[in-house]
């Protein structure tokens, strides 16, 4: 089947198309009905006729973005017609909602003269927030968007003219940096006249670039003085007319950076090789670029490329833009999109370009390094880090230039827009906020792994910790150079560093266990050995290890050198598991194996503890297969003593019960409906498991068939923090286990 085949079924699916509306307040009893509809909607309605801005308040408008099409210009395919726009239309509003969680509306309006399109859209103002306009022709989509921004009081912006500008004029910030040019003294040659073209030359010289330095060609080749006095092809490339006609070729002689956003096919590699030194070229006709990249790539070995393609290097791609500066601009009520705003939104692609690319984004892209250079010069659309990047330094513009309508906290906003990416994103920023108020020292046992390294860069230029490496230290310096990080941490190298006195320690705590003073000498070579002695000695407050290694081998030597906690005897290993709408912590999932009453209290208490490390009150549920003594037998009998010692401990401060199966613990209408005596009040978000197997087991279903993020395991129980990571752990896992060990080790101080 191929590929038109494919999109033809995936859209007719059932339901048709690609788009629906939800609701997002509850509808099941009358009560809810009456609230959203007759007679309670009376009471919003009134408060706005009041107050028109409390529509932002009390409807979606502030999240809500009309994508207004006429479709005379759709990408590849023309003047197809409104009604043929709508799959287009409803595939930019998936990408809305997909990356910077915004509403919309696709609305296709049969009319292209720009007067009646202009009352049309103008008339739609109550209901938006902000205006998408999309694949309208040129020269009309330059009077629409003009007109539309003059007379409405919300955002309006021509993707098709700004999002191209915006993004290739990040990737032409960056492609400066490396070849050392400025941009007051480029010579930019432009294949193609059109919206995105237009808007791409005037955006370059906001940048800096001298219009006098930009060549424009058009089919009929070069954009002359005379041809533009004539109107041809529109006014708006009068500001980049010349003197002298000519050929695409003769334009791109001698020019420093040519974009290409016309047909593929039209550029040669003689034409690439009568550029100045360092080239840039973006090619970015869609699909065929203007020039084939590897055919761009042979003619010079200096150059520098662009393509619209995601199958290249440096894909320049409109979703990087539209979202997260509608994102921003919504968030601060802007009442435009201007200038200020654009450039905040390219400077801060290309600063995210420079920094380290998670673990995440090189594996969606295939594995390869991803790393600041001629190969990556703006970030990739699946990097989550653009929400929060793009969009504050957007609202920040805003509020800046005067168009932005509330004052908002950037700290605090750049953590709710991390929060749209998920309840566990929203719960780690919690803890890293924490971590950073007081960062510890946190020692790594395999610190010459290249995960982390990066990690370990992260923590330190967050301000979360002070990170030490225990690892050969030529080859950590130079791995960290290979991976461009600039940064230069404390090493303990097993291999030359003086170990003497944590040799000597580590006999003393082990000689009654058969460890002798030259055995100790050869274990604390090994890195678990000797970060265990680190912390327990208090050259350092944290200990991640089992990265490259299984869980129990990592486990052993904290166990034997750390220890438990004055007041604890029993470790355990515990997951937060994050939803779209609650968190719950599983314990023990990793440490014991047939726990009995004993070990399920102290599992319960220390998992309390750790809930609130998280800003979460605790409402413990001690799991079984059977409901408060419908069965009795060992098993059951072991969960039932644990919730009775601790409900009779006046010192515990948190509700507990069961033992209770799992579905009586997290569902509310089964916990209060039948068992109304329970102690839970609410659904329980720390589950107490029976045994390592059923832990274990739950909470990777949880994860891969529930769609839970999970953070962890968590190690509570320890003297000193001390976290176990599993092995092919990613780096924003190690950052992120590292954090919640720091607010340990704050929480021991």
């Amino acid at each position: 089947m191929g590929l038109d085949e494919d999109a033809l079924e995936y859209h007719e699916a059932k339901p048709p198309g690609k788009i629906e509306i939800s609701t997002t307040k509850p509808t099941k009893t009358q009560r809810d009905l009456s609230l959203a509809y007759s007679p309670g909607v009376a009471a919003p309605c009134e408060k706005i006729a009041d107050d028109p801005a409390d529509a932002y308040r009390y409807t979606t408008k502030g999240n809500m973005v009309g994508v207004v099409s006429n479709g005379t210009a759709v990408l590849g395919l023309g003047d197809i017609g409104a009604q043929a726009s709508k799959p287009v239309m409803e595939g930019k509003g998936v990408l809305f909602k997909r990356f910077a969680d915004i509403d919309v509306f696709d609305i296709e309006l049969d009319d292209a003269d720009p007067d009646g399109f202009c009352a049309a859209v103008e008339r739609m103002e109550p209901t938006f927030g902000g205006i998408n306009l999309e694949d309208i022709s040129a020269p009309e989509c330059f009077e629409i968007e003009t007109r539309l921004r003059e007379s409405m009081d919300i955002p309006v912006f021509h993707d098709d003219q700004h999002g191209t500008a915006i993004i290739s004029g990040a990737a032409l910030m960056n492609a400066c940096e490396l070849t050392g040019k400025s941009f007051e003294n480029l010579s930019v040659t432009f294949s193609g006249a059109g919206a995105a073209a237009t808007a791409t030359a005037r955006f370059y010289t906001d940048l800096g670039v001298d219009p006098d330095n930009i060549t424009m060609v058009d089919i009929d080749g070069i954009i002359t003085e005379a041809r533009a006095a004539a109107g041809d092809p529109h006014e708006y490339t009068e500001p980049f007319a010349t003197e002298s006609g000519g050929e695409l070729a003769d334009a791109m002689e001698g020019a420093d950076v040519f974009v290409g956003l016309s047909v593929g096919g039209i550029v040669s590699q003689e034409m690439v090789q009568s550029m100045a030194t360092d080239p840039v070229v973006f090619a970015m006709a869609n699909p065929n670029p203007e020039i084939g990249y590897e055919e761009a790539m042979a003619a010079r070995d200096d150059l520098i490329m662009a393509t619209g393609r995601s199958d290249y290097p440096n894909q320049v791609n409109n979703v990087l833009g539209f979202p997260f500066l509608f994102r921003g601009a919504l968030d601060v009520r802007a009442t435009d999109i201007n200038e200020p705003m654009k450039q905040a939104a390219a400077e801060a692609l290309a600063d995210l370009a420079k920094e380290d690319v998670p673990d995440a984004v090189v594996k969606a892209y295939g594995d390869e390094p991803l790393q600041f250079g001629p190969e990556y010069l703006i970030p990739k659309p699946l990097d989550t880090r653009v929400l929060f990047e793009v969009s504050a330094a957007v609202a920040q513009a805003a509020i800046d230039s005067g168009v932005a309508r509330v004052e908002r906290d950037l700290d605090g906003y750049r953590d709710e827009l991390e929060a749209r990416l998920g309840k566990g994103r929203e719960m780690m920023r919690t803890v890293l906020t924490k971590a950073q108020s007081n960062p510890k020292r946190v020692v790594f046992s395999e610190g010459a792994d290249w995960k982390i390294i990066r990690a370990a860069y992260q923590l330190q230029d967050e301000g979360i910790a002070e990170p030490i490496l225990v690892g050969d230290a030529d080859q950590i310096h130079r791995r960290a150079a290979e991976l461009g990080l600039a940064f230069d941490p404390e090493i303990v190298d097993p291999t030359s560093d003086h170990l003497d006195p944590y040799a000597e320690r580590l006999h003393e705590l082990r000689k009654r266990d058969g460890v002798t003073r030259n055995e100790a000498d050869s274990l604390i070579r090994d890195g678990d050995w000797l970060a265990s002695t680190l912390v327990e000695m208090g050259d350092a407050d944290v200990m991640l290890t089992g990265l490259t290694h299984h869980y129990p081998t990592a486990l052993r030597p904290p166990l034997q050198v750390v220890g438990t906690a004055p007041d604890a005897n029993y470790a355990a290993g515990v997951y937060m598991l994050t939803f779209d709408d609650r968190v719950v912590f599983c314990a023990d999932a990793t440490v014991n194996q047939a726990p009995d009453e004993d070990v399920l209290e102290e599992v319960a208490r220390h998992t309390a503890d750790l809930a609130r490390q998280f800003n979460v009150d605790p409402r413990v549920a001690l799991l079984s297969y059977s409901d408060f003594g419908t069965v009795d037998n060992e098993g059951t009998r072991k969960p039932r003593e644990a919730a009775d010692r601790l409900r009779s401990d006046p010192t515990v401060d948190f509700p507990v019960d069961g033992e209770m199966q799992a579905d009586t613990a997290v569902v509310e209408d089964i916990l209060t409906a039948d068992y109304a005596f329970t102690e839970l009040d609410e659904p329980a978000n720390v589950l107490v498991f029976p045994n390592l197997e059923a832990g274990n087991i739950a909470y990777k279903l949880l994860q891969r068939l529930g769609g839970a993020d999970a953070v962890g395991p968590m190690l509570v129980g320890m003297d000193k923090p001390v976290h176990v990571l599993q092995r092919g752990d990613e780096v924003k896992d190690i950052v992120n286990l590292a954090s919640v060990a720091v607010v340990d080790a704050q929480e021991e101080e």
